[in-house]
């Protein structure tokens, strides 16, 4: 996870949207625990109550559950259905943005492929 937290959004959304970014990254896999709270607050001096709020929002998506005395855990399908929340999120948000841009730029396919695939022009 990375050091650096901003002033934009609380903490605990932050840590929230890393441990939603190790498991869409496969860091975390299904049944993986999460760091401990208090691993996690002592790594990044951060409140423990702010990282049990962080994680807290994971058990509420049903994307991760507590495990009395053991720990959170990474549920089965959870990788699954952050893609499928993300790709909505995705088309919905910040698809007619990027769609525009490449109208308004007059882009073509291949020059987004090109791009993409490391043969853009500099």
């Amino acid at each position: 996870m990375d050091l650096e937290w901003n002033d934009r959004e609380p903490i605990y959304r932050q840590l929230r949207d890393r441990v939603v970014a190790m498991i869409l990254d496969g860091v975390l896999g299904e049944g993986d625990p999460l760091p401990s709270v208090r691993s996690v607050s002592a790594e990044y001096r951060l409140n423990p109550l702010t990282v049990m709020k962080g994680y807290q929002q994971l058990v509420d998506e049903g994307l991760v559950e507590s495990r009395r005395g053991l720990g959170m855990f990474v549920n089965a399908g959870a990788r699954g259905a952050l893609l499928e929340a993300e790709r909505r999120r995705f088309l919905a948000e910040q698809w007619p943005r990027i769609s525009a841009t490449i109208q308004r730029l007059g882009l073509r396919t291949e020059d987004l492929l090109n791009n993409a695939n490391g043969r853009g022009e500099n």
